[in-house]
């Protein structure tokens, strides 16, 4: 299974451990992990101020990077509910539609997903 590691910018920006911690994991339960190193941003904070159409090229770039994947993964829930319900900025053709459909939050596609993979990850640490 291939995943998409999505980093939102800012954990990118302020917490990039949670983002060393979040391939760790992933990489722990053996999954292929792969991180898009030209990605940037999902758009939502330019869609949550009312530039929605100055998202586009963001949204467009997001599409290209995690297309084909198995899945989208990151460790942010806000994140993921704008790539989900609100990534309307670019034409909704089948890549987009694809990429909206198989983007998760890091906990609710260990849980959903990935479930009984690997079930003594969480006492790695132990």
């Amino acid at each position: 299974m291939r995943i998409g590691l999505f980093i939102p910018c800012f954990i990118d920006s302020f917490f990039p451990e949670v983002g060393i911690a979040t391939l760790e994991l992933l990489e722990r339960f053996g999954h292929e992990v792969v991180y898009p190193r030209d990605q940037t941003c999902c758009g939502q904070p330019m869609a949550d101020n009312g530039f929605n159409a100055e998202a586009a090229d963001t949204e467009a770039l997001f599409v290209r990077n995690f297309s084909g994947l198995d899945y989208i993964v990151a460790p942010e829930g806000s994140c993921v509910h704008h790539v989900r319900d609100n990534f309307d900025a670019i034409e909704q053709n089948p890549a987009v539609t694809e990429v909206r459909a198989r983007t998760y939050e890091l906990v609710e596609f260990l849980h959903d997903r990935a479930a009984g993979r690997r079930q003594d990850a969480h006492r790695a640490g132990r």
